[in-house]
């Protein structure tokens, strides 16, 4: 009768508590948005933080409170913007796609070295001593920084330069947070021009440092048929809603700063 008495306590306790649990469930239920589900269902779930956002059920919550547009995830492609587009009833706009990209060629190659740096393989304890090893002051200094925060391993070092495979970006922008030299920029996925130099120094004083840096000789300007590119503070810069990529500026630029495919060209011409 003893077992038979504690045995029934227990299920009356139990019981109690299950009722309790239910109720409470009930009071402190939180009503989830389906809205919020089939939008972070149609992102890509990459979590790099690219839109501002911690992730993509931040960016999720936001899109469906109207805090964020249909098209705010940089990485989504065109299906899925179209997607979010139609769960939110609000017409389809595609947002350019971008990538980053070190605005430097001065690899170990190319580039020259003010001294021997034997310290600590980073780029940040390097730019603390006079600015880094290298002889230009606004160049890459390879040590990686920007491959360590890099999730999608998009960034390797080739020859003391860093340099970004740009399908496998997706514009979270850690690696332009991590460098020290502001050498890395978001630019159109689409662009097939791009001044590889963030040297802003003029003429001679960079091709002391740099076989391959901008001189700010506006050549390029020059010969731009569509005023796209202009020199300002001494570096080429280019305009990507007015280039066309006709490859001018690659062919005429007399240190090859500027980078293009240049088989654009010959393709047209056939």
């Amino acid at each position: 009768m003893v077992i038979v008495s504690a045995a029934a306590v227990t299920g009356g306790i139990g019981i109690v508590c299950g009722v309790l649990l239910a109720v409470a469930a009930k009071l402190f239920e939180v009503e989830v948005d389906q809205k919020v589900i089939d939008i972070r269902n149609a992102l890509p779930g990459a979590n790099c933080g690219a839109c501002g956002f911690a992730g993509c059920d931040a960016m999720a919550n936001a899109i469906a409170s109207g805090k964020a547009p249909a098209n705010g995830c940089p990485v989504a492609n065109k299906e899925a913007h179209e997607k979010i587009a139609a769960i939110m009833g609000v017409k389809a706009e595609t947002s350019e796609k971008k990538v980053a990209h070190v605005m430097c060629q001065g690899c170990d190659s190319l580039a020259t070295k003010k001294y021997d740096f034997s310290g600590v393989h980073d780029c940040k304890a390097a730019a603390a001593i006079a600015g880094g090893d290298k002889s230009c002051q606004w160049g890459c200094l390879g040590y990686g920084n920007c491959v360590a925060v890099c999730a999608f391993d998009a960034i390797k070092i080739v020859d003391g330069v860093a340099v970004i495979d740009k399908e496998k970006c997706t514009a979270c922008g850690k690696c332009i947070e991590e460098c020290p030299k502001g050498v890395i920029e978001l630019v159109p996925y689409k662009n097939s021009v791009i001044v590889g130099c963030h040297n802003k120094d003029f003429g001679k004083a960079v091709k002391d440092v740099c076989s391959v840096g901008c001189i700010g000789c506006k050549i390029c300007e020059k010969n731009c048929a569509f005023d796209a590119i202009h020199v300002i503070d001494n570096l080429a810069r280019i305009d990507y809603d007015k280039c066309t990529h006709c490859m001018v500026c690659v062919e005429k630029c007399p240190t090859k700063a500027i980078q293009g495919d240049l088989s654009i060209i010959e393709k047209s011409d056939k």
